[in-house]
């Protein structure tokens, strides 16, 4: 993952996206925009306390700097589960400005539509960018714990294979800066979902005390995988967000926080 300047705001991309223009995606961080502290600078969450104006002018910085507007974006009503939506050209614009117009009750969203910015917001929990350069067509997941022993990541797969045709055998898939394996502490009721959930692979061990460590990122991988993406089309970011807080936001670091973004927009092909 790099990042590449745009426009004042730095947009970290996956290197196995380079190479198709059909696709601009990828996750900015905190730095480019105008919130005040302790929400500086770049914070596009509406929900966390800071000023909507402020918050609106950094969501249209974004937007503007992958050559879209603020009417193109689409952004869900996260709620830490594995429901994924199906957006088309009709939601522009969906929880743009507002809370109250987010696609409601979901932490995953697909399109096969040119034009529409599809994205969720972070603050530790895993951005995971699902691409099908064949359809094609794009899914963003916001995967915190619970989203992440729900499968809202094989969810997202699946939802690309069943709405469009997509093979998982042909996408690529990032997953982005969040909280990493060695800061994601956790107790025991987290610690035997996450075993539930992924009962083949090793994905939390004991910490001392009744705390456990929770790698979310083999926890999605090991979801891809089971969904029939190869390991050599998964890009694993390993930007621990809890250590990064001085460019990413982290909720687990410093409360109250902003919110970076994860993000997605297929482009339509030049004539």
């Amino acid at each position: 993952m790099r990042p590449s300047e745009r426009g004042g705001i730095a947009l970290h991309e996956f290197e196995l996206f380079a190479g198709h223009p059909g696709l601009i995606a990828g996750c900015t961080d905190r730095l480019g925009g105008v919130s005040k502290p302790p929400y500086d600078e770049l914070n596009v969450g509406l929900h966390v306390g800071d000023d909507a104006d402020a918050v609106i002018e950094n969501r249209r910085r974004v937007v503007e700097a992958i050559g879209a507007d603020l009417n193109s974006l689409v952004m869900p009503l996260q709620i830490h589960q594995g429901h994924v939506a199906v957006v088309t050209a009709a939601d522009r614009g969906s929880g743009a400005r507002s809370l109250d117009g987010a696609i409601p009750d979901t932490d995953a969203i697909v399109t096969d539509e040119p034009g529409v910015v599809l994205a969720v917001m972070l603050a530790d929990c895993v951005p995971v960018i699902v691409f099908d350069p064949v359809a094609p067509a794009v899914g963003v997941a916001h995967a915190g714990w619970g989203g992440t022993v729900n499968h809202v990541t094989r969810n997202t797969v699946d939802a690309l294979a069943r709405h469009y045709g997509s093979d998982p055998a042909d996408m690529l898939v990032g997953v982005g800066p969040s909280i990493g394996p060695a800061s994601y502490e956790v107790g025991d009721d987290v610690a035997q979902r996450a075993r539930t959930a992924f009962p083949t692979v090793d994905v939390v061990r004991p910490k001392g005390d009744g705390k456990y460590l929770f790698d979310l990122w083999e926890s999605n991988v090991a979801d891809l995988l089971a969904a029939g993406v190869p390991r050599a089309n998964i890009e694993v970011a390993g930007i621990d967000t809890f250590d990064s807080a001085g460019r990413f936001f982290s909720h687990r670091r410093q409360r109250p926080t902003g919110r970076f973004v994860a993000l997605a927009c297929l482009r339509a092909p030049k004539a």
